[in-house]
């Protein structure tokens, strides 16, 4: 009986150990979920006030973003805990690269998308040849752009347009109310 009762002294100085350690992994996570959740909306809020082209990218922007926190908050939540998290966070970086392998096409047309929304090389309603393809630019995302001629619609990947020669062959008319002389 009196090694029950050492027993149970023993597993309570231990809970009592691991209580602030647990508190404070709680709040890591909490913390990290409410930062994601925030830099989120922000971005979003952002995308709203911005161009479309834009708005793509800070949408992408801020799901990433979040994603991250969370990530992180939890790596490092188990690290306080006092977790082994070297092996996870390799593990992490390993599936990272198998997911990147997988989804390497996938992957290389959302980052044409974005270049493409960076640089514009061309805008809406421009009437473009790529890779022997024609058609108006009727619209533009993160994965493909849309080309529209009078009885056909092209859905060409933007890794595509990103490594073909483009040409631009009706640029849309400037937008009225718009100078474009140096004042």
């Amino acid at each position: 009986m009196l090694d029950q009762t050492r027993a149970f002294q023993d597993i309570g100085r231990d809970v009592m150990g691991w209580m602030p350690h647990l508190l404070i992994a709680v709040v890591i996570v909490l913390g990290s979920v409410l930062g994601g959740l925030i830099v989120r909306r922000i971005l979003l809020r952002l995308s709203r006030q911005a161009e479309s082209a834009t708005a793509y990218i800070l949408k992408l922007a801020g799901r990433i973003s979040a994603a991250g926190l969370m990530v992180f908050g939890v790596v490092t939540a188990l690290g306080t805990i006092g977790v082994d998290v070297s092996a996870l966070v390799a593990g992490l970086g390993l599936t990272g690269f198998a997911l990147g392998f997988g989804l390497k096409d996938i992957l290389a047309n959302v980052v044409s998308g974005v270049l493409i929304l960076l640089y514009r090389p061309f805008e809406l309603y421009d009437r473009i040849i790529v890779a022997g393809l024609e058609g108006v630019v009727s619209e533009i995302d993160l994965r493909y752009t849309r080309l529209e001629q009078e009885d056909k619609t092209f859905l060409v990947p933007n890794s595509l347009l990103i490594t073909n020669t483009i040409t631009l062959l009706k640029h849309r008319p400037p937008e009225s109310g718009s100078s474009s002389s140096p004042a």
